[in-house]
This record gives structure tokens, C-alpha cells and sequence, in this order.
């Protein structure tokens, strides 16, 4: 196995080093490509300074699925492992890709992370969806064999969140199965950063309908789940709002910003199912352009 770990990361270069020095202990013969957004915390300078790096690519967007798209392209192994800027990786995370990626083209793990309510560990998630069996995976601790990236046609660069479920139900539908590993277990010093706010109701409600639409159309199970994401949610903030945490005008905000994300998510994952017909459905992937990179630094 030829292991390429590709690592995103924007303006968080202290945690980026803790995370390559437990990379370079732990996974020596790893090839390491490191995709930094437009940072401006001197991120640059810190890993070019560093001789455990193989490849830096400097991109101009701020979007992860971009980043991990130009890490794709730059990658030269024939297993490619996503890895969070802030996750540190356990001994055991290589011989658990190695063992997982000979029984599936995905292999994925346990995430433990620190969140200002305490400690919390991913744990396996799968869903039916259309008769279609979706298992979802961490983004920031994933591996893929190189020929399940192409059928892919990496991650959908529309997406501004939920790019890694995006992925989980097209490779349910190209078949792929994903298999988890507890040995494949990374863990975080920090509390969790990045992404888009959970709180940016537009985005994440855009986003669920953009995938599910996009890769089912428009069916009576979409719809439902859909509603049933919107109403757990408006239930939740009616109770902050009898609570005192929210006022009635932020809970009305909130349902507007739902309403719309509904919408142009629905509207828009019509025009990529449209788009792309192929098993992929990515009109937003790899292959559909090749600007992403404004500078890189290649050391193999």
C-alpha cells in the first residue's frame, strides 16, 4: 500500500503542527500533502520549513471541498487518507487502513473530540435510504483506494458542508461498501474548529436538500426527511425560546433561513441531477476544472 494523507487546513497553524509531528512519528512512509487556503497566520512559512512535508498547495478558496479536490490531484498513492488539521492519529491508524482497505475501497474510524461539553467519539452510522444502504463517514478520518476517488470524481465543490455525506450516499450508489475500523481512531487536544457554523441554518438546510435531491430526485422520501430534519429543529428552538435562550424574532429568523435554504438547495440539486446523470452525480468534481492551486511546492 502507497499512502498519500492529504490534510487541508486554513489559519490554524499551531494545531497543523501538532498534527504533522504525530503524523511523522507514527506514519513515516506516508506521503504527506498538505492543502493550505488563504491563510494568513504564517501557515506557509511554517511548513515549508518543515522537511516531513512532501507537497504544499496553496489554493484561494475557502471551501474545504475545493481543498480536498486540489489534494486529490496532487496525491500520488494508491490509498489517499483525509485527515483534519487538528486530529493527532493513534499508532495503530496506518496497519488500521492497511487491514480495513483490504476489505472495502473506504475505511473510516472513531473520532475522539473535544467539544465545549466534553469529550465525544464518532461512533458507525449507517441509514436506508431508497433502498440504498448509506454509511456515513468522518471526513476528517477517511481513507479510499484511488480508483473509488476517480469513480467519485472527488468530493462536490458546491458544497460549502456535508460534503463528506454527499460522498457517503454516491458511494452507496456506485456500489462501494465503507468499512470501519476502532483501530482507525484519531483524537484532538483542541475543541473543534472550522466548517461552516451549525448555526447557519440557510447553509445547513441548502445543503441537505442539494444532496438528497440531487442524488435521489424528487420523491416522497426526500421530502420527508427533509421535514423531519426542519421540524425536529424548529421543536428544539421553540423550547430555547420558552427557555429564554432565544428570542421569538431569532426563532423566526431561523425558520426563514430554513425556508430559503430549502428551497435554492432543492432547486439547485435539480439542475446537478440534471447535470450529471452518471452514478458519480458530481458536476462540481475533479475533473470539472483545474485552477484550484495558485502556488505549489513539491519536494518528491
Amino acid at each position: 500500500m502507497e499512502l498519500s494523507v492529504v490534510i487541508p487546513t486554513l489559519n490554524r497553524r499551531d494545531h497543523l503542527a501538532a498534527t504533522l509531528d504525530v503524523l511523522a512519528a507514527n506514519a513515516p512512509d506516508a506521503e504527506v500533502v498538505v492543502v493550505n487556503g488563504p491563510s494568513a497566520d504564517g501557515t506557509t512559512g511554517m511548513v515549508r520549513d518543515r522537511d516531513d512535508v512532501d507537497v504544499l498547495v496553496e489554493v484561494s478558496d475557502r471551501t474545504l471541498n475545493v481543498s480536498r479536490n486540489a489534494g486529490i490531484h496532487a496525491a500520488s498513492g494508491d490509498v489517499v487518507a483525509f485527515l483534519r488539521h487538528d486530529l493527532a492519529i493513534e499508532e495503530t491508524w496506518t496497519d488500521a487502513i492497511e487491514a480495513g482497505i483490504e476489505r472495502a475501497p473506504v475505511v473510516t474510524g472513531p473520532v475522539h473530540e473535544t467539544l465545549p461539553a466534553g469529550m465525544t467519539t464518532t461512533a458507525p452510522e449507517t441509514r436506508t435510504i431508497r433502498n440504498r444502504e448509506v454509511t456515513y463517514f468522518n471526513g476528517g478520518n477517511v481513507a479510499l483506494r484511488a480508483e473509488a476517488l476517480d469513480d467519485l470524481d472527488g468530493f462536490d465543490e458546491y458544497l460549502e458542508t456535508g460534503g463528506a455525506r454527499d460522498a457517503a450516499h454516491r458511494l452507496a450508489g456506485l456500489g462501494h461498501d465503507v468499512a470501519w475500523e476502532s483501530e482507525l481512531c484519531v483524537r484532538t487536544e483542541y475543541e473543534a474548529d472550522g466548517g461552516v457554523d451549525e448555526r447557519d441554518h440557510e447553509w445547513k438546510y441548502r445543503a441537505l436538500a442539494y444532496r438528497l435531491v440531487k442524488n435521489y430526485g424528487v420523491r416522497p422520501t426526500v421530502f420527508r426527511r427533509i421535514a423531519s430534519h426542519a421540524g425536529s429543529d424548529a421543536v428544539s428552538a421553540a423550547r430555547d425560546v420558552v427557555a429564554g435562550d432565544t428570542s421569538p424574532t431569532g426563532w423566526f429568523g431561523n425558520g426563514r433561513d430554513v425556508v430559503v435554504g430549502i428551497a435554492t438547495g432543492w432547486s439547485d440539486g435539480l439542475v446537478a441531477r440534471a447535470r450529471d446523470r452518471t452514478p458519480a452525480r458530481n458536476p462540481h468534481g475533479c475533473s470539472k476544472r483545474a485552477d484550484r492551486a495558485v502556488a505549489k511546492y513539491d519536494r518528491r
